[in-house]
């Protein structure tokens, strides 16, 4: 093999941060030739101001530098042309429509909605972590942040404000954050706009667009942070995705765990299945060994058990998950020996293990 040949295959593997794809199999590398111990690399970037573009010279330069015998590295950097960002996208859509909801019954993505019956119980840090945890498994994860009216998904995961996902041509490709590809709608509004008012049309639309037009690749699981209560998104939800899976939050606090209970009924209604209840604020552990039941006890439990589901955790009350959700770094990667976040952890093994089984869908392939 030619240095030439092998700095071409040490460029080709160098994984797209937004596409996770290697930029070889998206046709971004233009040229790459050797004279003594330089190597000159010509890609090519997907749009003008790609967002990922320093990272993906950086990572070009150091995977050429790699290579045996070059000692400089020079990296010439472009931009597609309209014909080839069209070719890019067919080959992404694999053949798929475009605006064409991607999540169905035959998908082989684990679709799993994390709700509440109402606020304040913590979903939103549940599901943040959740997403993080099952990404640090190895699992490609998605976060919808379906709470139009209460976003805080992007905070929870330190995503700076003002970012927004990059658009190729029709395709918009959601930030990542801890390897979680995620998409809210406080990514969309105008500096300084803090208040989304919106009613029943405007909402089903959003999570339709979510659904259909944000490119979030091959996933293994869709995590979507449902609004508490049972509104409008709940049941657009529920009419878009009526095979998904359903993870309920409550607290021990008994008027919370009733409104829970109230909130796994009315996905079963739609056809979703509940998996599991998670009870988030259990004890507090004080430093003299003792516990403190700040929302009484036994909220879990009960929603469980008139779900007839399991109670997958028991997330106890925690500074240390506080702290990581409002510095945007979440508890399971910040503080992975916290209480909560063994909790978490625990819970993403208890979900990964579930797994959604294959009988009665059609898979992608055909026997030869």
């Amino acid at each position: 093999m030619t240095s030439a040949d092998s700095v071409r295959q040490a460029v080709s593997a160098v994984t797209d941060p937004e596409l996770r794809r290697p930029i070889g199999d998206l046709d971004m590398v233009r040229g790459v030739s050797v004279e003594g111990t330089t190597a000159q690399v010509a890609i090519v970037l997907t749009i003008v101001g790609c967002p990922a573009a320093q990272r993906i010279e950086q990572d070009v330069r150091d995977a050429a530098a790699s290579v045996a015998g070059i000692d400089d590295v020079q990296v010439d950097v472009g931009v597609m042309t309209p014909e080839e960002r069209r070719a890019l996208t067919e080959k992404l859509r694999d053949g798929r429509p475009a605006r064409q909801m991607p999540f169905g019954p035959d998908s082989l993505t684990r679709v799993i909605l994390v709700s509440s019956g109402k606020g304040g119980v913590g979903k939103s840090t549940v599901t943040a972590n959740l997403a993080v945890a099952l990404a640090a498994r190895g699992l490609r994860v998605g976060l919808i942040d379906a709470d139009v009216h209460g976003f805080s998904i992007p905070g929870l995961l330190g995503i700076e404000p003002g970012t927004q996902p990059t658009r190729i041509d029709d395709l918009m490709l959601p930030p990542v954050a801890h390897d979680v590809k995620t998409i809210s709608i406080g990514m969309f509004l105008r500096d300084g706009e803090q208040v989304v008012a919106w009613r029943g049309p405007m909402l089903h639309r959003t999570v339709q667009q979510f659904l259909t037009d944000v490119f979030f690749g091959d996933l293994d699981v869709l995590l979507v942070d449902m609004p508490p209560g049972t509104g409008d998104i709940a049941i657009s939800i529920g009419q878009i995705l009526p095979h998904a899976e359903v993870l309920v939050v409550t607290t021990p606090q008994p008027a919370a765990a009733d409104v829970a209970i109230r909130s796994g009924l009315v996905a079963r209604r739609t056809g979703q299945k509940v998996i599991g209840v998670v009870e988030n604020m259990a004890a507090l552990a004080l430093p003299d060994g003792t516990t403190l039941d700040l929302f009484g006890s036994g909220g879990g439990a009960e929603v469980a058990a008139a779900l007839e589901v399991p109670l997958l955790a028991s997330i106890p009350l925690s500074p240390a998950l506080r702290v990581g959700g409002d510095a945007g770094m979440p508890v399971v990667l910040a503080e992975p020996q916290d209480s909560a976040a063994q909790a978490i952890t625990a819970l993403a093994d208890a979900v990964a293990g579930q797994g959604r089984g294959l009988a009665g869908r059609s898979l992608p392939f055909a026997p030869r």
